[in-house]
């Protein structure tokens, strides 16, 4: 057995109860922790796509979809992954009043530049009008983020990531030799696409190269990486099916799926993961064995 332990945050239906926890020694097997239930419950609206980060002075920062519909984020920390501080909204699109939605939150600390950088997908109406009919109910995402060093307070938001088309579900993942990998999914509707993709960069800034050709099938959603030895372990929502699946990678270019070896708690959703030790993990779990 390894000396480490990995986390998944996720939801369940429609996100109105809350942050569920599981945890995997292997990255294959994952199992609800537990006496956890729901470790935090939203206060109002939803809490969907929760992404956890875990910063250098241990105390975890989490952020969330709120609702289908909104200009804001929903954000609470911990120290222990029980005891949570008062749950507020960032409004970070509240200088666009037109916009639609804030989707599926999430967030790195840049070294570059010693500041947390948010990103999410919105839809701005007035944005991009000519590839507006490529996705459902007239959706139209590119990535936005703004940067914070307290989560109080925040820069003005920025388109961050444009491939050209509605985009949706970025995740940015650090491999062992230091490159930055950009992994999110394709959600143009017309022509069908509904997959995932990856470009290529050398800070969490950018910028970014062109999208690669996708590495899965369609009607895939909200990646997660995990980096396992050599191993990039990149797994999503097969939304339509409700079921996990994934692949792994040594260098983006071969992938090996290993989707029939997974095993993940019923109704799990688009979530996010992150490894502790084991000694970091008995203590916040002691009753875990």
């Amino acid at each position: 057995m390894t000396n480490f332990v990995h986390l998944f945050a996720y939801f369940t239906h429609n996100g109105q109860h809350g942050m569920r926890l599981a945890s995997s020694r292997d990255g294959l097997t994952w199992e609800d922790i537990p006496g956890t239930g729901y470790v935090i419950v939203p206060e109002e609206g939803l809490m969907r796509d929760p992404f956890l980060l875990r910063a250098i002075d241990k105390t975890y920062h989490l952020i969330w979809t709120t609702d289908w519909e909104s200009k804001d984020i929903g954000y609470a920390s911990s120290k222990d992954l029980v005891n949570w501080s008062p749950q507020r909204r960032i409004p970070v699109m509240a200088k666009h009043p037109s916009v639609r939605n804030c989707w599926a939150p999430e967030m790195v600390f840049d070294p570059k530049i010693k500041k947390y950088r948010i990103y999410w997908a919105s839809t701005v109406p007035a944005l991009y009008p000519e590839d507006s009919s490529s996705s459902e109910s007239g959706y139209n995402h590119r990535m936005w983020s703004v940067t914070t060093t307290d989560f109080e307070n925040i820069s003005e938001p920025e388109v961050f990531f444009d491939p050209g088309f509605n985009v949706i579900d970025i995740t940015l993942h650090q491999t062992p030799d230091g490159q930055i990998r950009l992994i999110g999914k394709d959600e143009r509707l017309d022509p069908e696409k509904k997959d995932l993709f990856f470009c290529e960069a050398k800070s969490h800034g950018g910028p970014f190269s062109p999208p690669s050709d996708p590495f899965t099938d369609s009607w895939v959603e909200g990646p997660a990486c995990l980096q396992i030895g050599e191993w990039t372990h990149v797994y999503y929502d097969v939304y339509r099916e409700k079921r996990y699946e994934a692949k792994r990678t040594k260098n983006f270019k071969r992938w090996e799926d290993i989707s029939d070896r997974l095993s993940f708690p019923k109704g799990a959703r688009h979530g996010s993961m992150l490894t502790l030790s084991k000694t970091e993990f008995d203590h916040l779990f002691p009753k875990e064995k």
